[in-house]
């Protein structure tokens, strides 16, 4: 059996705001009832979330089926834009997945993000050969803590532990029953989280300390 290690991907794996924001903006800019206008600093609330409750807040007065078209226009450009261009990632990133996948721990991805994202992720960064399976909601309609649950339940191991930078990546993670990781160079502020992550450089040695402690 298996040590499944589970990575969220905004603010843990890579960091796609410089990216995401002017194509949101622009197709705002379409809409001419649509007076905002995202910054990165505004991202900083939005990560971890999915895309379906961003919409809800920024855009209050439009009805769910108007946030529905809008907020596909930014998913399916943005996913187009990052599939060829990639974003930034992480320091040491690559250096560490291999370290990882040598070791024998078995790499998956689970983020709050829409069908076709963490595929650009792979694509862009040719970080296929390092996942063996990844879940979002944009293809189960599941909360994280499930879709966490269902990489569990396809593939075999005997501990996991998920990593992620956000207050819900750690709800998440807790309902699944798993311990935490809290990737403190990303988004989020965990105050309650026990593993903390200052650098991907840190991760081997520190997973080590996780599964000694009991894993799950």
């Amino acid at each position: 059996m298996k040590l499944l290690v589970i990575f969220d991907l905004d603010g843990t794996l890579w960091d796609s705001r410089s990216q995401i924001v002017p194509i949101w903006n622009r197709v705002f800019s379409r809409y001419p009832e649509i007076k905002i206008r995202i910054t990165e600093q505004d991202c900083l609330g939005y990560m971890g979330r999915t895309i379906w409750d961003i919409a809800e807040e920024i855009l209050p007065h439009h009805t769910e089926e108007q946030r529905r078209i809008i907020m596909k226009e930014c998913s399916i450009e943005e996913t187009e834009y990052l599939r060829i261009h990639g974003a930034v990632l992480y320091p040491h990133l690559l250096e560490t997945l291999k370290e990882l996948q040598h070791v024998g721990y078995d790499l998956h991805i689970v983020s709050n993000c829409q069908d076709g994202y963490i595929e650009a992720f792979m694509e862009a960064h040719d970080m296929n050969e390092y996942f063996t399976d990844y879940e979002c909601p944009g293809r189960t309609g599941l909360s994280k803590a499930k879709n966490i649950q269902l990489i569990l339940e396809r593939n075999p191991w005997s501990k996991a532990v998920y990593i992620g930078d956000t207050l819900g990546d750690y709800n998440a993670a807790t309902e699944a029953g798993l311990p935490f990781i809290h990737a403190k160079y990303g988004f989020g502020s965990v105050p309650d989280a026990k593993f903390k992550l200052n650098s991907l450089l840190e991760l081997p040695l520190l997973l080590s300390t996780v599964f000694a402690d009991g894993g799950r």
